[in-house]
């Protein structure tokens, strides 16, 4: 695998009292995951830790990341991130602090020199190469049903009044439908983005094709994307992993 350079920022912002997104780097650069947690008092904070927590767990043990398949990395994947669901789904049982929490989580998975992305919510993952942003994820929100559906423009979902509601997240039952995944083949000089709705909500993405595009280190593409999504006026925590392939 050619090398990997990495930025990452994670911040309260401007409108919240606590942050409820988690990143995890795993030390070995075999895998990289952005989590952002919803709920009320510390119940997000706590569904998102939890999601950075046991999917690394079941990742070590499931994937052999020299060799396994495609088929069987997905499946680790949706098996990795059902077992989260049903972990942060039982504890909002138990405990009424926790009841109803629950998180976003993307991934991006190396093996074999391929990565494979997972994401369930709306926590996305983004490729930049030769200038050009693609969205590799798939929002789990109504407004993206509603944009599929035909019902309303892309435009229009951006402003939309359910454009934060969610219908697949860790510790919903459509949670145990697993992860939206795809695979790429990082190529040098390509750049990756995981990042949480905070970054989108303040960031169109012709804006954000620009920062990530601009001629600097990883932490400081990641530190300029946080501020000028801050700047933007996101509401919300803000989060971002920046790969850079080189």
């Amino acid at each position: 695998m050619s090398n990997i350079r990495i930025g990452q920022l994670c911040i309260t912002g401007n409108y919240r009292q606590n942050n409820e997104d988690n990143l995890y780097i795993d030390p070995d650069n075999r895998f990289f995951i952005v989590a952002d947690g919803m709920g009320g008092q510390s119940a997000g904070e706590k569904a998102s830790q939890l999601a950075v927590e046991l999917v690394p767990k079941k990742l070590i043990e499931m994937v052999d990341f020299l060799s396994d398949s495609s088929d069987r990395v997905h499946k680790s994947i949706n098996e990795a991130v059902c077992h989260a669901n049903g972990e942060i789904m039982a504890l909002g049982r138990i405990d009424p602090d926790m009841h109803n929490m629950g998180t976003t989580i993307v991934l991006i998975v190396s093996v074999a020199d391929q990565f494979y992305i997972g994401n369930v919510g709306d926590s996305r993952c983004y490729l930049l190469r030769d200038g050009k942003l693609t969205l590799l994820t798939k929002d789990h929100s109504l407004t993206q049903a509603l944009v599929e559906a035909g019902t309303i423009s892309a435009d229009e979902a951006r402003s939309h009044r359910y454009k934060n509601v969610l219908y697949r997240y860790l510790g919903s039952k459509e949670g145990a439908e697993g992860a939206y995944t795809v695979e790429s083949t990082p190529q040098p000089g390509d750049r990756f983005l995981l990042c949480s709705d905070g970054v989108t909500d303040g960031l169109e993405d012709s804006e954000l094709q620009k920062v990530l595009g601009a001629d600097s280190e990883p932490q400081e593409l990641a530190d300029s994307i946080v501020l000028a999504a801050q700047k933007g006026g996101s509401k919300d925590n803000i989060t971002c992993v920046v790969l850079q392939i080189d």
